[in-house]
C-alpha cells in the first residue's frame, strides 16, 4: 500500500470512518433506501478517487 502522502516535514495516511444513521431508524424505510444510499456513496467515492476499504449495512 503506497497511499502515504508527504510534505517536507510530515507524512500521513488519511482514512475516514463514516456512519450513516437516519433520524428514524425504521427497518422498512431503511431497507428500501439501502441500495440507493450504497450506489450514491460509491459514485461519490469514485468521483473523488476514494477507495472504499470496507462497507456494512
Amino acid at each position: 500500500m503506497n497511499d502515504i502522502r508527504s510534505l517536507s516535514h510530515s507524512k500521513w495516511r488519511c482514512k475516514y470512518h463514516i456512519v450513516f444513521a437516519p433520524k428514524y431508524r425504521r427497518q422498512v424505510i431503511y431497507k428500501k433506501l439501502k441500495a440507493d444510499i450504497g450506489r450514491i456513496l460509491r459514485e461519490l467515492c469514485e468521483r473523488k478517487g476514494v477507495n472504499i476499504v470496507e462497507a456494512e449495512c
